[in-house]
């Protein structure tokens, strides 16, 4: 990790970064890079505030002579998508970030980087430290379980924060300003299903891999695969041609993340096994055509396993796998405002089909209530008619851009003067914690910026190197100026 990140700069903010990136810190186990923070500032001389989520608020005194400047909130979320490529051996409860210098990008061993959000609570936990930044009065908030559902800022007390601007560095491309984000909603489905004991025949596996995956909100338009919905489509091709029972279906393991990977656990006579592979290359070939360059590395494999002692019942086999191939998956509507910013979408997430239940998650997005309301009413009356339960949870606002706001013009201002260009102002397809947290604190301006990031939420995330020094300088000389 240090021959990683040797010799980079600003030294403050790597030393955290590879602090942070040894520390376990998957969504709702937190509390070791809580304790990280909480022990920076109890070096510091400073004391933190803890609400009864696990959020953390450090407050430090303005620097000599600017304690006439607007107070200013810096935020970034603790925890991390805990993602890995099938075969990585990496234990997310308990091993560090294995971190690789590939020339100008950081990235990880087969896992997630954690650049998300560990580069923004990297920078902030850097400005705290600092003795030569002139800034005003300064609250630093660090929240809990952002990536599975802003539950720390959905439980953030109202009315915490005395500062009148917000800086949330959970930013991901360099160059811009974030200035507004869509809200979401978890839509998660139940069955029941039947089982009976699996005829004579063999275990195979079908198993779809190589997908990018990504960001189910961010990456939602780029036309990238969806492995259970391919692994949907591939069952009903094989339930239509040969007499196969299917015993399980995996896939896919966060609501956020468009899944890079799917199986099933199929029983079919070990004769035909030439007709099962023939069917799946097929497949295969065909559906790596449709998506071109969009997703060249899809593999569907067949390999042998035990074969199971039970499969499911044909028509919830069929039922099951139709109802992956073809719930929808990706753009529902582009924003007649903004030009190439994604309204509306909705993400299949995961399936698990095991010991007679069948659950599937999904998630909505859109920058307006009522369109988000409506997708996930979409989603939900599909599941019903399938013979679902359906449960809705975990939805959160979306926050409003204001490009004419004070804290915009004096950031863009900032930039430009800085690092020598202009901004773009920019809304994301993605949540944010600014409408959540700013939702508690009327009033409160709001911004979001960062290093650039690419391909966050799935094993590929990487951290370009050269964005990090000027977001910090960035960082540092808009406290100056507020």
């Amino acid at each position: 990790m240090e021959t990683a990140l040797e010799n980079l700069e600003p030294k403050s903010l790597w030393r955290h970064f590879a602090a942070l990136s040894a520390i376990p810190r998957a969504s709702t186990k937190e509390a070791a890079a809580r304790d990280y923070v909480l022990a920076q500032a109890a070096r510091l001389g400073l004391d933190p505030i803890q609400d009864g989520a696990g959020n953390v608020v450090i407050r430090k005194p303005a620097a000599p002579g600017r304690e006439g400047a607007i107070p200013a909130a810096l935020q970034g979320h603790l925890d991390m998508v805990c993602e890995k490529n099938e075969g990585t051996t990496h234990d997310f409860d308990t091993d560090p970030i294995r971190l690789i210098r590939d020339g100008d990008w950081l990235k990880a061993d087969g896992t997630t980087l954690g650049a998300d959000n560990g580069v923004g609570v990297a920078a902030a936990l850097a400005v705290m430290e600092s003795e030569d930044i002139a800034h005003g009065s300064l609250e630093f908030v660090f929240t809990i379980d952002e990536e599975s559902g802003l539950t720390g800022a959905s439980e953030f007390p109202n009315g915490l924060l005395k500062s009148q601007y917000f800086l949330n560095l959970d930013g991901e491309e360099e160059g811009t300003l974030c200035i507004g984000c869509a809200g979401g909603l978890n839509t998660v489905a139940r069955r029941k299903v039947e089982r009976r004991p699996a005829a004579a025949g063999e275990g195979w596996r079908v198993r779809v891999s190589g997908l990018q995956g990504g960001h189910s909100g961010l990456d939602i338009d780029r036309g990238r695969g969806n492995a259970v919905r391919i692994l949907g489509g591939v069952l009903q091709s094989l339930m239509d041609s040969l007499p196969v029972a299917v015993a399980e279906m995996q896939g896919g393991s966060k609501r956020n993340a468009i899944p890079r990977e799917a199986s099933a656990t199929v029983v079919l006579d070990g004769a035909r096994e030439r007709e099962l592979r023939s069917l799946v290359a097929t497949a295969e070939a065909q559906i790596r055509s449709e998506f071109g360059a969009f997703d060249p590395g899809l593999k569907i494999a067949v390999e042998p396993v035990t074969r199971p002692q039970q499969v499911l019942a044909d028509a919830d086999a069929r039922l099951v796998a139709g109802l992956l191939a073809s719930l929808h998956h990706g753009v529902l509507a582009m924003s007649p405002d903004v030009a190439g910013l994604v309204q509306t979408s909705t993400n299949l997430a995961t399936v698990s089909a095991r010991a007679g239940e069948v659950e599937i998650e999904t998630s909505q997005r859109s920058a307006i209530e009522s369109s988000k309301l409506a997708a996930g009413r979409m989603v939900s009356t599909i599941f019903r008619l399938a013979g679902f339960e359906v449960e809705h949870a975990g939805g959160y606002p979306g926050w409003k851009p204001e490009p004419t706001s004070d804290i915009v013009r004096k950031s863009q201002a900032a930039h430009l003067e800085i690092l020598g260009k202009t901004p773009e102002l920019v809304a994301m397809h993605a949540g944010l914690e600014c409408g959540v947290i700013g939702e508690k604190h009327a009033g409160m301006q709001m911004i979001s910026f960062g290093p650039h990031i690419v391909d966050v939420h799935s094993p590929s995330e990487r951290l370009k190197i050269s964005s990090v020094e000027p977001f910090w300088n960035f960082l540092k000389g808009l406290l100056e100026r507020l």
